[in-house]
């Protein structure tokens, strides 16, 4: 009797054969009543061969099981995603009078999946991603999400109990103690009480997650703790196609969150972890791009970066050019002052820690240096000082005078210090023209201050013009500072003022110095570096 009725064998993924009866199957089952509604032949025994069944031979003796029992089974958080797979690659949701539709009762019971416990809602998504393409279960995976996300943005921070696998358990439990230190601990956990439950998710998964938690508005804080977790926890048995994968969906998903309130420190342990990977493109670019907006947070152990392999310098210089490039992308007048100088007290203090490299081409270490506009300093001594480290180690390599030159083009000498600018003069290492300019810049900034002292008075005759060179003029500014202030009818009232040009009169008298022993310096240096002969050439244009 049995071999009258079982008259369809169907081969499930070679695992298992079962032997069926056709008119039942076809039935229920829109795909194989089609397959066989094109059969000539009406009798017989017929073979069926699945090579991609999702679930295996369990999830086909589960379909089984419905067809049989004219839809009697029952649909359990621990079946439906098997079941889920079998109907819907049986395509059974044939509406036919008096058969049950197996997809119409899957789709029942998910509209009672609120009463789910959180460890039955995690196997069901569990079940879904390891037995059917992501497009395929589409329907079930969104019920099970919103319900993941509901919980985990309830008011009260609820957590799941150890009891949540058993259907009487409610699923949450409360954590409350009146301890201060229990209670700063317990804060901690009740905000990050899923980020273990959720490490079962794949990356396709991990994306739609956060991505349905974005639109939702949770707390873009800890979606970014809960990724940089994914990411740590993930990684330690991960392979490494595997590891370029998550890397790639944390950096994703970070990027559609509010910057400020991702982790600036754990931005850059991904960057660490990412150039040893072969990342795609677009997540790298989106990585530099997080990270060179909020350069300013940066610290100099953050920049210094290695080299790639297959490299022979030390620092990963084209890595930090990008990053300023995206600093600098939203435009010089959005950056405040206070960040764009930041970021180049900075500058200055890593293109000083690169330039002893003695591997650093001339084009990186210029372009390092000219990378932030001239209105990023108010002082140019620290950019100084790296170039004259740079210029130490590579004048010995055979650095043209040419070279030299156009180094020195990206300083600023109205923006150097009068003692760094006597260094300049005497250092070797940088061009002449360059000696000159610095000089000239201080002549120049000397005779503008020691005039507005002049020009300070309150009553009085006007003084001459105080000359740098002329004798006989010697402290002139100084004393009618002295002049003016000793004949103020000083009232309590005018005290600051007077303290005012009391200091100015100092700044004048130390100003005078350096301006005396600039002129001696200069004169100096054109004696020494321009040739005595007749048709002697003038000296170069310096740098404009």
């Amino acid at each position: 009797m049995a071999s009258v009725c079982c008259d369809l064998e169907v081969d499930v993924n070679g695992e298992e054969t079962f032997m069926v009866e056709k008119r039942i199957m076809t039935l229920y089952s829109g795909r194989l009543s089609r397959l066989f509604g094109k059969s000539t032949s009406s009798t017989g025994n017929f073979k069926v061969i699945f090579n991609d069944f999702p679930g295996g031979a369990e999830s086909f003796e589960l379909m089984l099981r419905f067809c049989y029992n004219n839809g009697g089974i029952e649909i359990t958080p621990y079946n439906i995603s098997l079941l889920y797979s079998a109907a819907q690659f049986m395509e059974m949701n044939k509406s036919i009078s008096g058969v049950h539709n197996l997809m119409e009762r899957i789709d029942k019971s998910l509209q009672d999946g609120n009463y789910w416990t959180w460890s039955e809602i995690l196997v069901i998504i569990k079940q879904c991603q390891d037995i059917l393409p992501l497009e395929n279960c589409s329907g079930i995976i969104e019920k099970c999400m919103d319900s993941l996300i509901g919980r985990i943005a309830m008011p009260g921070e609820p957590s799941p109990c150890a009891s949540t696998s058993s259907p009487e358990s409610s699923g949450f439990r409360f954590s409350f103690d009146t301890r201060s230190t229990e209670s700063l601990k317990n804060s901690f956990s009740r905000a990050n009480w899923w980020f273990d439950d959720l490490l079962v998710l794949s990356t396709a998964l991990v994306e739609k997650m956060i991505n349905s938690m974005v639109s939702r508005k949770l707390d873009h804080a800890i979606i970014s703790k809960f990724l940089f977790y994914y990411q740590k926890s993930k990684f330690q048995s991960a392979k490494s196609d595997e590891k370029c994968k998550i890397v790639e969906t944390v950096i994703d998903m970070l990027y559609i969150l509010d910057w400020n309130s991702v982790s600036f420190k754990s931005l850059f342990g991904i960057l660490r972890i990412s150039l040893n990977l072969e990342i795609s493109k677009s997540s790298r670019n989106k990585l530099e791009i997080m990270i060179g907006s909020q350069m300013d947070q940066s610290t100099l152990d953050n920049l210094l970066i290695p080299s790639p392999q297959g490299t022979n310098y030390l620092y990963n210089v084209n890595l930090i050019l990008r990053l300023l490039k995206a600093f600098l992308c939203e435009g010089i007048c959005q950056i405040s002052t206070p960040r764009l100088r930041k970021v180049a007290r900075l500058m200055d203090l890593y293109i000083a820690e690169v330039a002893p490299d003695p591997c650093l081409r001339t084009s990186k270490f210029l372009a390092l240096a000219m990378a932030l506009p001239d209105s990023a300093r108010d002082s140019y001594d620290g950019l100084y000082r790296a170039m004259d480290m740079y210029l130490e180690v590579q004048v010995h390599s055979g650095l043209s005078e040419e070279e030299r030159v156009k180094i020195c083009c990206a300083l600023n000498y109205e923006k150097l210090s009068a003692e760094v600018c006597i260094h300049l003069s005497e250092n070797k290492k940088f061009p002449s023209r360059s000696a000159v300019q610095a000089l000239m810049s201080q002549k120049i900034k000397l005779k503008s201050l020691l005039r507005f002292a002049n020009d300070t008075k309150v009553y009085g005759d006007s003084p001459s013009p105080c000359s740098l060179s002329g004798k006989g003029q010697k402290n002139e500014a100084s004393d009618q500072i002295v002049l003016y202030a000793g004949k103020l009818d000083l009232s309590p009232d005018k005290e600051e003022l007077k303290a005012h040009l009391q200091g100015m009169q100092w700044r004048v008298i130390e100003l005078e110095k350096v301006c005396m022993k600039m002129q001696n310096q200069m004169t100096k240096i054109l004696k020494s570096r321009v040739p005595s002969h007749s048709n002697a050439r003038s000296l170069p244009r310096l740098c404009s």
